[in-house]
């Protein structure tokens, strides 16, 4: 079964508070972009590597890659106005019937374990999403009020979401809605249900500097 994954880079920074957009940041000297790719390219180095990225960020991303003599196969598609249409655009470079996973180009850290499960799942389930628990007590706003919610009810979403590659691209023929706010919205939105399992914290999307900082400590040897 042929297996591809869209990495979707389209930030710029604007949380992060660099004029640098977020996925090129060096974290331990190299660019979290590059070892997103990298961890997806561990996982199967026959896996068809998809980047997509604006038009305005592809001539320093083949900067980059020429800095670091990053060699990595992999194709690049153009960003879109949204996510939706980001990918929209990436799936044109699906050509085969098969498994096709979509990935925050700023999770460097998602874990081998996971897009295993994730990538085996989908082939049965046809719509696989990782997820979390939340270890915070939630509380629900109404009006100007709030009160606690069992927060065993709720789960946080994280990439790799991966899907039958068909289903993925029929899916993808609806109309954008801003209610499209990941790829198992946009499936749901078929009729179809998605399959959760079970992600890893480490596989944190890193948008503020905060997230820089545990990423710079999620690199180093662990001394426990």
């Amino acid at each position: 079964m042929v297996k591809y994954v869209l990495i979707v880079a389209g930030g710029k920074g604007l949380r992060m508070g660099t004029e640098l957009p977020k996925q090129f940041l060096p974290i331990g000297g190299k660019p979290v972009l590059m070892r997103t790719l990298e961890a997806f390219y561990a996982y199967d180095p026959t896996l068809k590597i998809i980047l997509v990225l604006p038009v305005t960020q592809q001539a320093y991303w083949k900067e980059l890659c020429r800095h670091h003599n990053f060699t990595l196969s992999h194709e690049v598609a153009n960003g879109g106005e949204t996510r939706f249409h980001s990918v929209k655009n990436g799936l044109a470079y699906v050509t085969e019937p098969g498994l096709v996973g979509v990935h925050d180009g700023v999770r460097p850290f998602v874990s081998q374990e996971v897009i295993t499960r994730c990538y085996e799942q989908a082939a049965d389930k046809k719509a696989v999403v990782p997820v979390v628990g939340v270890v915070e007590t939630v509380r629900h706003l109404e009006g100007e009020k709030s009160v606690t919610v069992n927060r065993d009810a709720y789960k946080l979403v994280q990439t790799p979401q991966v899907f039958d590659a068909e289903l993925l691209k029929r899916a993808y023929e609806q109309p954008y809605t801003p209610a499209f706010t990941d790829d198992a919205s946009v499936v749901e939105a078929l009729g179809i249900s998605v399959t959760l399992v079970e992600g890893n914290r480490e596989n944190i999307k890193i948008t503020t500097p905060f997230d820089l900082k545990i990423a710079a400590a999620l690199l180093e040897p662990c001394s426990i």
